[in-house]
């Protein structure tokens, strides 16, 4: 396995998150994005470009017909074997905080919704941005769709790749799921 320095990594949809040593890429510009590109429209990267590619809820911002367009996308700027690690929102752990009664698990302030029913469903729209929802078994079958040769369900701050560090943006671990497709 090649340095660290000497791997090309994505961060697709980073917003305002763009660490040092990453290609930070998104739709909007603003400091520390290098690249500005709707993924609807292509990436301006080669083909088999990097060597593994974080995306941390991004995806949810797209609709039902533009995920699996958006993950060849994704799949198709990343070199053979090459991993695409997903952090997105996790739908059943909403429903099952929900029907728990924990209200220390929406991120929803008290001022925007009162109720823990309204509280999961702005939590579930994320106030608009999210227009689509996940479960692991709906990401895995996108990602199949994809052309992805496996899928991998991991947990926070692990990973089945051989990147150790593909794992540095991971967070919102208690409301996310964290999946890994290989090219």
């Amino acid at each position: 396995m090649r340095s660290k320095e000497n791997v090309n990594r994505l961060n697709w949809g980073c917003g305002n998150t763009h660490p040092p040593g990453w290609i930070n890429s998104d739709i909007k510009s603003g400091h520390g994005i290098q690249v500005v590109a709707d993924i609807r429209d292509g990436l301006p990267f080669a083909t088999d470009n990097f060597d593994y590619a974080v995306s941390v809820h991004a995806l949810p911002e797209l609709g039902y017909p533009e995920l699996l367009p958006a993950l060849r996308e994704l799949r198709r700027v990343l070199k053979p074997r090459g991993t695409l690690r997903l952090v997105l929102p996790d739908l059943l752990k909403s429903v099952d905080a929900f029907r728990a009664g924990e209200r220390d698990y929406f991120a929803v302030p008290d001022e925007e919704m009162e109720r823990l029913g309204s509280k999961l469903a702005v939590q579930l729209i994320w106030l608009g941005y999210t227009r689509s929802v996940f479960t692991p078994d709906f990401i895995e079958e996108l990602l199949l769709k994809a052309g992805f040769s496996a899928v991998h369900h991991c947990a926070f701050k692990q990973t089945r790749s051989g990147w150790p560090e593909i794992v540095e943006l991971d967070n919102r671990e208690r409301e996310s799921l964290f999946v890994e497709g290989v090219k």
